[in-house]
């Protein structure tokens, strides 16, 4: 089956990065519905790396603000939600409750560059999850890299084995912020079918 084309739209085509933001909470059971889609998408082993913190108080704001690069500041100040997408190094220790069928957790004992590569390759796949799970829930998204990653680290996953991966606004986008949408490459510029 596919999607239809309005769909399709939505979370693709006609989707926007945003910038600017409507004053309009995003309730914590969306968030809630938000991961319950995004631990669907497939990851390697089921390894699941990704760890999310959703910064919504102004307390955690406060703790965020601090990390942000100039020109991320104010949009993140002002999103209703920033999804701090993170990335346990300890991942494989949860693989006998993820992927029961193999010793899974054996491939990445003591292999800390696996380890590492696993971790970030998946958790990036899991915010990209993200990013189209929140996009058809209505919401609209703003993926950003520009922070300090040990500001972040210290602030929200201190005494863990969590580091950061990158950053993204949620909200309800206000369509006057943005930006003329930027060309995108054609299918001979980027794939090519052998």
């Amino acid at each position: 089956m596919t999607l239809s084309d309005s769909a399709l739209d939505q979370i693709f085509r006609t989707a926007r990065t945003h910038n600017a933001w409507q004053p309009k909470p995003v309730d914590d059971a969306l968030l809630h519905q938000l991961i319950e889609l995004v631990k669907c998408g497939p990851t390697s082993a089921n390894s699941s790396p990704a760890r999310f913190v959703f910064v919504k108080s102004q307390e955690a704001k406060a703790r965020l603000k601090p990390a942000l690069s100039e020109g991320n500041l104010a949009k993140t100040m002002a999103a209703p939600v920033t999804v701090i997408v993170g990335m346990d190094m300890e991942f494989h220790e949860h693989l006998p409750k993820l992927f029961p069928h193999a010793d899974a957790r054996s491939w990445f004992a003591g292999n800390d560059a696996l380890i590492e590569a696993t971790a970030f390759r998946n958790s990036s796949l899991q915010g990209a999850y993200l990013i189209v799970a929140a996009r058809a829930l209505g919401l609209d998204a703003g993926p950003m890299s520009g922070f300090d990653q040990a500001t972040v680290d210290a602030a929200f996953f201190a005494g863990t084995s969590i580091k950061s991966n990158f950053l993204v606004n949620l909200g309800y986008g206000d369509p006057a912020g943005l930006f003329p949408r930027s060309p995108r490459f054609s299918f001979d510029e980027i794939a090519r079918i052998e």
